[in-house]
């Protein structure tokens, strides 16, 4: 178990919580810890090689230069954004099909606070919450904090299956469906045209909102620059989440929120009674990046740096895991997902490698609800170098095959 500090000893969260019941909310007996950035602490000690979180190569990151920012962004902001700011990606979001005006994007601080407002405004304790098996674990713990009862659907290679939404949805009746369709997280898959047609069908015909997260699509390495499911839409609510996170920097925490009509209002109270706005000068390096005349070819050097980087993964995993595991090369996104040939605790196997400077993220955590299978990895390829890549894969298969796999 991965621990850290609570109520000024080392323990876990729980073991901290325990008699402290009548303290707190009730959604606190809920909360979890982030495996995640537990797992990142760990890997900032000199020497480890990490896959396991989606951090960009620092290398990639464009200049922050903010000697130009005007005086008057050091004071307080409007809740939805700067105008100018919201008008970039409103114009971007139209471009690739998910028609959209400036009045209806909200920014916010990096897409996961998109997730948090999410949260906020669809679930109650028990409220049914339809999404990919496996899905992206930062929304699968906010999620289950507000004590979202969890629909998982299968997913394949060219997304989930139309039919089984269907099905599920006249049986469970969820709240919303939340999917992540370009460059899945964990998987890595990209969803067809012909299954994003058909889900959008299907969500109309049943009237189920959709929260569609698209934080890696301007990280495709060959052509898959597909159209939104919301873009597809002709009756059903919608929430778009994007980020600069992955193309610009992480730190500066920029991400939107896009929605129809009759959700928008609701984000944006929800954002006031949290943060009351956005950090000015992030939204204002932010905008003057995106309307850079250097965007473009910034873009295009990223993602040769990522494929150049994918591929040497795709090599390492071919010489030291062929006979030990099953995965697919992704066309875009910053992941392979790793099927191992017998189904051991990753999270052992992750305790493993540790010691030997070795990082990545068990499989386990990204399977919403109590069915978590066992034997699956999810490697990151963006931040380390090719021969730490190298390296790193082979360690890791030596752990995996001592342990039988």
């Amino acid at each position: 178990m991965l621990r850290a500090s609570y109520g000024g000893s080392t323990q876990s969260a729980n073991e901290w919580l325990t008699g402290r019941t009548g303290m707190f909310s009730q959604r606190i007996e809920r909360l979890t810890g982030s495996l995640i950035r537990e797992i990142l602490a760990l890997t900032q000690r000199e020497g480890v090689i990490s896959f396991a979180g989606g951090l960009p190569a620092m290398e990639a990151m464009p200049e922050l230069n903010l000697a130009a920012l005007p005086q008057q962004l050091r004071q307080y902001g409007t809740t939805e954004g700067e105008p100018s700011l919201r008008e970039r990606i409103a114009a971007d979001l139209t471009r690739i099909g998910r028609t959209c005006a400036a009045d209806q994007v909200l920014v916010t601080a990096g897409s996961q606070q998109g997730i948090d407002l999410v949260s906020k405004l669809f679930i109650d304790p028990g409220t049914p919450v339809m999404l990919e098996s496996p899905s992206y674990l930062a929304a699968i713990q906010p999620f289950h904090l507000f004590g979202a009862r969890f629909l998982p659907l299968r997913l394949f290679p060219d997304g989930i299956d139309p039919s089984e939404l269907a099905e599920e949805i006249r049986r469970q009746r969820p709240s919303f469906v939340y999917l992540i369709p370009t460059f899945q997280n964990p998987s890595g898959y990209c969803y067809s045209e012909s299954v994003r047609a058909e889900i959008a069908r299907v969500l109309d015909s049943e009237g189920v909102p959709l929260v569609e997260d698209e934080p890696y699509r301007e990280l495709r390495y060959g052509a898959a620059d597909h159209v939104p499911i919301s873009g597809r839409l002709k009756s059903s609510s919608w929430i778009y989440l994007g980020s600069l996170s992955k193309t610009g920097m992480p730190g500066i925490r920029i991400g939107y929120a896009a929605a129809s009509p009759d959700l928008y209002p609701l984000l944006v109270r929800l954002k006031q009674g949290t943060d009351l706005h956005s950090n000015r000068p992030g939204q204002w390096w932010a905008d003057r990046f995106l309307r850079s005349p250097d965007y473009p070819e910034h873009l295009e050097r990223l993602r040769a740096r990522y494929r150049a980087r994918r591929d040497a993964m795709a090599a390492a995993l071919d010489r030291h895991f062929r006979d030990l595991a099953q995965w697919e090369v992704p066309a875009g996104g910053l992941f392979f997902w790793i099927q191992l040939n017998r189904p051991v605790d990753t999270r052992e196997l992750l305790r493993k490698t540790l010691e030997q400077d070795v990082a990545f993220m068990p499989g386990e955590p990204f399977f919403p609800g109590s069915d978590q299978p066992r034997g699956f990895l999810r490697l990151n390829f963006s931040h380390a170098g090719d021969e730490a890549i190298e390296r790193g894969i082979r360690i890791l298969a030596q752990v995996a095959r001592s342990a039988g796999c």
